[in-house]
């Protein structure tokens, strides 16, 4: 079972970036998805410094993934996406069909979570317009994806989200600029503020929610390693792990060493707990509430 680091969902700084991929690098992690998916005004890095990242990336012998808007808003916006699909060097993770039509012609892509396929046939209709790898939606329970995965296409890869905050929803209205009372078209950007998202309480107190600019997520982290026997049972190839800002080649380790039966599930579990920037989650795996820990 391979382990993926998925796109960057926050707005960091440039040197910020820069150092993060550096380190991650030397990490155990077989695929490393880049690019913009949250948001088109966030631009911290030109695409020549994506370029370097990815060469870098690829020279320590990760499989590259450059990844697209999952909220297609403007012309410019599919201008960025033909220019991610035409890049002739890293596969592309469509997050929007505008993407996968860009990409009909071309090489092999991923078909993103955010795509919203739910059943067989749709997985046979990305599949045949040349979909590598299927990243299945956050929310689908385990036995669900068991029924889907009952006439998996043959050649294609799926790839579960298994550690991060869980993108739930995207919105036109940019949650975090109205939080500080801006418009969005004059945001100034105040996302770069929460290196993690901006957290949301219920009235009790209990963490709810985070908005993350256009994005809304789980106030939670999502992690299932307490469920690597039934992700094995089900045959899935890839787990992905979502960016944080800190600590992340740590959690890369702890998914990489109980994958390799170094340490246990549960032990594994229980050393995350120091990791993680919010309490765990794997409601919708089981089958519960999303927001639930299920043991």
């Amino acid at each position: 079972m391979k382990l993926a680091l998925g796109p960057l969902l926050y707005l960091w700084k440039r040197a910020e970036i820069g150092e993060f991929y550096r380190q991650i690098a030397s990490t155990p992690v077989d695929i490393v998805y880049l690019g913009e998916t949250v948001c088109a005004k966030r631009r911290p890095l030109s695409g020549a410094d994506w370029a370097g990242i990815a060469d870098l990336l690829a020279a320590a012998g990760k499989q590259v993934v450059l990844s697209t808007l999952a909220l297609v808003e403007a012309k410019s916006d599919l201008a960025a996406i033909r220019r991610i699909t035409r890049n002739n060097r890293y596969p592309v993770e469509a997050n929007d069909m505008a993407a996968v039509q860009m990409r009909l012609e071309s090489t092999p892509f991923v078909a993103g979570p955010h795509l919203n396929i739910y059943n067989c046939r749709a997985l046979g209709v990305i599949r045949r317009a040349g979909a590598m790898r299927w990243v299945a939606p956050i929310e689908l329970t385990a036995g669900a994806l068991d029924g889907i995965l009952e006439s998996r296409p043959e050649g294609l890869e799926v790839e579960v989200f298994a550690y991060g905050r869980m993108p739930l929803a995207f919105s036109a209205r940019c949650f975090t600029a109205r939080a500080h009372h801006h418009p969005k078209d004059h945001c100034e950007t105040v996302c770069d503020q929460y290196a993690d998202g901006l957290l949301i309480s219920a009235q009790d107190g209990a963490p709810f929610l985070v908005l993350n600019g256009v994005q809304v997520q789980s106030a939670r982290i999502c992690s299932l390693l307490l469920d690597l026997d039934t992700l094995r049972d089900l045959s899935v190839d890839v787990l992905r792990l979502s960016p944080q800002a800190r600590h992340m080649p740590e959690i890369i380790r702890i998914f990489r060493d109980a994958i390799d039966g170094v340490i246990t599930g549960d032990a594994a579990h229980k050393t995350l707990l120091r990791y993680a920037p919010a309490d765990l989650c794997n409601g919708y795996f089981r089958g519960s509430a999303g927001m639930e820990q299920c043991v």
